[in-house]
Parts: C-alpha cells; structure tokens; sequence
C-alpha cells in the first residue's frame, strides 16, 4: 500500500521481523494475532456474510497490526476523508489476503469499524461497544481489564506505548474542557456517550497511566429488571416505589461498584413528571427519564489554580433555581450540610448516595462530613438534622461472586437522647455458598412496619400488611 500509509510508518516505530522479507504491500500476514476475541460483534449485514467470530477475529488481528506498524501520532494530522481512502484500502488488501467472503457493502462496512477504533479511543473503542462489559481498566499500556457480569478478567488489548495511551487520554478529557498533566495529574471526566472516567498519570501513577471508565448504559435499568436480576425483592421494590412516589427523602449506601447509581437511576423513574429536578454531579451520569430535569456539573480549577466550581457551591446555586427535588450524584464532603438543609427545608424526596458499608456507618459519615461544614454545631444539632432529613437508607452491596443485591432496607425514626434511631425493614441473610461459589441467601422482611406508612396512607397511597409479614416468602 502507497500513499498517505506510507507516512504514517514513522521512523521511530521499530521495523518488523515479520515484514524484513519482500512481501505484498498492505499489513503482513505473519504478525502474531491477539490471543482471543473480545471486540464488539461486527454489525449485523456484515455478520450476514461471514461468521460473527471469524470477523471479530480478523477485526482484532488487523487494530493489532494497525497498532503495531502505523505512525499514528499523525493519525490527526489527515483529513477523514483521506484516512477513510486509506484505510479502505488497507483493510481491502488484507481481507483479499486473509480470503474473508465480503461483498462491498460488507467490506465498506468493516472498514468503517476498523476506522473508528483508530480515530475514536483506539483500542478500547470496541471493549466501549460491547454491552456485556460494565467497566475498562487500564493499568498502563501493556494492561487492560474489564468487569463483565461482576467479575474482572484481562483482556488482550494493548497500547503501542506510553505515549499512545497518553494520546488517548488527553482526547478523553480535552472532549470536556479537562486537563491532565504533571501539574494536575488526576482528572474526573466523562465521554460522549456519558461513561465516567478517571484517570491518574506520572508522578503519582508510579507504573504509567491508570484509566478507570465506567461504562454509560444505554438503557437505564429499571426496578424491575432488578427484580428479574435477583437483586431484590418485589414487595422491596414497592415499598421503594411507594416512598418515592410519597416524597420521602433516602440515601443510597454501598460500596465502589456496588450499584448505587443504577439504583438511584431505577429509583428516579417513579417520580412525577410535573415535578422539576435538579442534579449535581461531579461528572454528569445520571440517566432521569422526566421531562423537566436541570443538571449540573462541577468544575475543576484552571491552570493557574482558580475557578474552582465543587458540589457545595452548586448545592447552593440549585436552591435558588426552584427545585421540586435535588438529586445529589455522590455526597463525599461539605455539601452534605447543604443536602441536609434541602431534605429539611421543602425538599422533600430529595436523593443522593454515600460510600458506606452499613447504614449505620453511613449515618455517621454523613454526621463526619456536616462536621466538616459546620465545626460549630454540637454532635446532638447534627444528629437530630440527620434523623430529620434522612427517613430512609438502602445498603447496596457487590458479594463475592459478583452479583448486586439490596442488602438491607432502613427507617431512620427519629433520636433518643443522642442516639440516631433505626429499625431494619428488609434484609438478606446469606446462607452460604455453592458449589459454583455462588452466594445462597435469601431476601426477609423483619417484620416491622414502616413509621412512614401513615405519612403514605395520608397522600393515597398504601402498602398490602403482607409485605412486612416474617412468615410470608418474599
């Protein structure tokens, strides 16, 4: 292959053995390919004309190459006009080579896939495509992990160097006016499609860049496809639907991957349309299905260290823009003064989520981090604005074998003396573990009713007697 290909083979790329020996022009038949696929599946008029996995296969072996052989610092250097000429070309000579049966249509559009993966987040753009993987992890640029369906597994995925992935890095934050380097080497962002990222590069990223993306669902999962999931109960989903419906204010509580966005989201569906909802985000993923939603984002200092915008001034900001609700991503700092302050003052049925491991820990990180805004308040003023604001706490967590699950349902009913009081309304008592090391366990009510039942019952509506009932099977 001639032409613009030609260019791209950059003097500082080392030569290929494969390759030494005269051969056809276009990409060598004798470069090793990538040990299995992992991509996403080719597009269904392509996977007409040939196996789904021979494509996906040669799909691999071909970003391999590309990776291998191709300057591709000067990738946006060219017009997409001219790249997508060459690389047709490039990818028409290989599948002649490698003898794939693709008509035109077929070949244009493998081409079209092969081109995306270079002008888009090279390598990982495929592991971006595919639905089965919530989360990519890449631990410098020989490294790349996924989390499919709960566990971690590696991938065959690579970067040429350092220098490429750091190309890759800087298109993902400079995509939402971010910046990372020496000076500032961590960065919060988001992708097109919303997928949050998190990046740390040298010198606190001692082996070389650390990239965590979490994936972006396309559709939002709903509570009842929890259900389906096993991740709880349907009278727990209706208890849930009924405090949301009735404006009673909740935190989610869990650990990192546990779910609690997914939640948040599912939780989010069943709040009215005719009311308005503000979000704050520190990078914007919440996916609110009601017609009249404002959302904010923080914003990181510039250059010279100002502008700063944190969860806590646009907390403020949002009290002041008429909100039916507030809807906080992730509380971690002082804004959970400010959260509280909106639960208790006309905000009712307002949301956020807390890193936590129980609901009684998370009821005193909250009380943690108020202290940090409010040093003059008393221990008992901060406890008793909690059990005032706060009437409900559901504790997410992520079990050894991967699965999610609502671990436990809470009511915070109010202090006694100086204690924050609470009663478990549902829990999930493990029972052990099978011989596939899944998690046996079983989802129970306690048994106790609700305090905020009467609340309910006074808006219309109410929940069966069964739904609390010990002896019913949920």
């Amino acid at each position: 292959m001639t032409g613009l290909s030609d260019r791209w083979r950059g003097a500082s790329v080392p030569a290929n053995p494969a390759t030494a020996n005269p051969a056809p022009a276009g990409p060598s038949s004798a470069k090793p390919s990538l040990a299995e696929p992992v991509f996403a599946e080719p597009p269904p008029d392509v996977a007409a004309a040939a196996p789904r996995a021979t494509l996906t296969d040669a799909k691999v072996k071909l970003h391999g190459q590309i990776i291998d052989e191709f300057n591709l610092a000067l990738i946006d250097k060219v017009s997409h006009e001219d790249l997508a000429r060459q690389v047709g070309r490039f990818v028409a000579e290989y599948a002649l080579r490698e003898r794939l049966a693709l008509n035109q249509r077929e070949l244009e559009a493998f081409s079209a896939e092969v081109l995306d993966e270079m002008i888009g987040l090279g390598p990982i753009e495929p592991l971006l495509k595919d639905a089965s993987v919530s989360d990519i992890l890449i631990n410098g640029h020989r490294s790349v992990f996924v989390e499919r369906f709960g566990k971690l597994e590696p991938t065959p995925v690579h970067f040429k160097d350092e220098a490429h992935l750091l190309r890759i890095i800087n298109k993902m934050v400079a995509a939402v006016g971010r910046r990372i380097d020496e000076s500032s080497p961590m960065v919060d962002a988001r992708l097109p499609d919303g997928s949050r990222v998190n990046v740390a590069i040298r010198p606190i990223a001692v082996d070389g860049p650390l990239v965590s993306i979490r994936k972006f669902s396309k559709r939002p999962i709903s509570m009842e496809r929890l259900v389906e999931l096993g991740a709880l109960r349907g009278p727990m989903a209706d208890l849930m639907k009924a405090a949301v419906c009735g404006r009673i204010s909740l935190v989610v509580s869990g650990g990192t991957g546990s779910g609690k966005t997914t939640m948040l989201n599912a939780l989010s569906a069943y709040i009215s349309p005719r009311e308005r909802l503000i979000t704050i985000e520190d990078a914007a993923e919440l996916q609110l299905q009601q017609p009249h939603v404002a959302r904010l984002e923080t914003r990181p200092p510039s250059v010279e260290g100002r502008g700063e915008i944190r969860q806590r001034e646009l907390l403020k900001n949002a009290l002041r823009m008429r909100p039916d609700r507030i809807i906080l991503g992730e509380c971690r700092g002082e804004e959970a003064f400010d959260m509280l302050q909106a639960m208790n003052t006309g905000h009712e049925g307002s949301m956020t989520t807390i890193h936590a491991n129980t609901p009684r820990d998370a009821l005193a990180r909250v009380e943690q981090m108020i202290g940090m805004a409010a040093a003059n308040m008393s221990t008992s003023s901060i406890r008793s604005q909690i059990a005032s604001g706060i009437q409900l706490l559901l504790q997410l967590q992520r079990l050894s074998d991967g699965r999610r699950r609502v671990t436990s349902i809470s009511e915070v009913t109010g202090m006694e003396g100086e204690v924050i009081q609470m009663q478990e309304i549902y829990r999930f008592v493990r029972e052990g573990v099978d011989t596939n090391h899944q998690v046996i366990g079983a989802f129970r009510a306690t048994g106790v009713r609700p305090k905020f039942l009467q609340e309910l019952k006074a808006q219309g509506i109410d929940m069966p007697g069964q739904a609390f009932d010990p002896t019913v099977s949920l």
